[in-house]
């Protein structure tokens, strides 16, 4: 392939290494710093709640100017340097102002970049999981690291640790180069694509299966340390979740030859409700545990790739900077801010099996939707093959 292959890897293993300094360990740093479990929750939803719109903003602007990797430039330097600001505020005010100031930034890089990526791939679109999966490795080795930092280091570590690592990411996007959407295929008009049955359906689908990951990205470090478990056992966890999606992305070009996107969304779907509600009744079973991140290949890593691909063939090449930017609005966002505030609410007054019971409802229920409504033509998975 001629294309940028290690610095659009780079890209993304910077990216997730801040994801996997800060979903595992935010929640635990904010919780030592004084904030309840309400609060926790907020500050969680203030971050998913900017997703909603900062995406589609920043995805309107660039499929309108076609400068997708100057706003991801961009929006990298600036989320670098408002998180510098948590190294010297204190309270929930200040708190919830920088939260909200660099993730308005934050929430709008990846998606553009993963446009970026596409374009890059052409018509070898499923090559992108051999580079996605660096990605993986990123958060499996900021995970592990940071958390054995943690067995000997006050959190206070961890705000560092995240700035340094988003300047990093900035400066990847710097070597990257650009590239110009295509223009010269008859593009559908974006209103034709909205009014799709099947995409809504799609969104909403997502919508319900990153509502019921949201209690496991804010409050899962803070229920296994409830546990009496070390900060090292759970960075273990953490990495191994996402190890187990590194082989499934190694393997995925040759699953999806064999089994459709319907067929491999369906399967993740049931296997995600067997995830949550083993972590909800079975927390004091380690090798269930084992089980439960095992199972975050099909959660996460499967139904990332469908709907990579899946957002790639409905909204097409001249609309795939608003497409993704749509995608991650009302999935990450939407989903994220609902399910941060109902977890942050409920996990003290109902209790965590409560809650992650709830997550494996939500689940049942985008399976039921996905089944009767997301990719039943057999003709888009061999367009997206193709």
């Amino acid at each position: 392939m001629s294309i940028p292959y290690w610095r659009l890897s780079g890209f993304y293993f910077f990216y997730f290494a801040t994801v996997g300094t800060f979903i595992p360990y935010w929640g635990l740093y904010l919780k030592e710093s004084g904030f309840n479990p309400v609060q926790i929750g907020e500050l969680s939803a203030i971050l998913n709640g900017t997703r909603i719109f900062s995406p589609i903003l920043w995805g309107w602007i660039a499929d309108h100017t076609g400068r997708n990797l100057r706003i991801i430039r961009i929006a990298t330097f600036f989320t670098a340097a408002f998180f510098a600001g948590f190294l010297f505020i204190h309270g929930y005010f200040w708190f919830a102002w920088i939260t909200a100031a660099f993730s308005i930034f934050w929430n709008a890089s990846l998606p553009q970049f993963e446009a970026v990526t596409l374009y890059h791939l052409k018509t070898k679109a499923h090559h992108y999981s051999r580079i996605r999966l660096w990605g993986s490795i990123g958060f499996i080795v900021s995970v592990l690291g940071v958390g054995r930092l943690l067995d000997d280091q006050p959190p206070d570590i961890i705000p560092i640790a995240i700035t340094v690592i988003m300047t990093l990411i900035w400066v990847v996007s710097l070597m990257t180069p650009a590239i110009q959407a295509p223009h010269h295929q008859a593009a559908v008009g974006i209103k034709q694509i909205l009014k799709k049955p099947e995409l809504w359906a799609f969104l909403v689908v997502y919508m319900l299966l990153q509502l019921a990951h949201s209690p496991y990205y804010v409050f899962y470090s803070i229920y296994l340390k409830h546990y009496q478990y070390t900060p090292s056992l759970t960075g273990f966890l953490w990495s191994l979740a996402v190890f187990s999606e590194i082989v499934l992305f190694i393997y995925m070009r040759r699953l999806l030859k064999r089994f459709s996107l319907r067929t491999i969304l369906l399967c993740s779907i049931l296997l995600a409700v067997v995830r949550w509600l083993i972590i909800a009744w079975c927390v004091d079973y380690f090798w269930l545990l084992l089980l439960a991140q095992f199972l975050h290949a099909a959660t996460f890593g499967g139904v990332h790739v469908a709907a990579i691909h899946l957002v790639h063939l409905y909204f097409g090449d001249r609309h795939q900077g608003k497409g993704q930017a749509l995608y991650t609005s009302l999935t990450f966002g939407l989903g994220g801010m609902i399910g941060s505030y109902y977890s942050g609410y409920y996990w003290e007054s109902f209790g965590a099996q409560f809650v992650y019971s709830m997550a494996a409802v939500f689940c049942s229920m985008a399976f039921v939707i996905a089944y009767v409504w997301v990719g039943r033509e057999s003709s888009q998975d061999k367009a997206v093959l193709s």
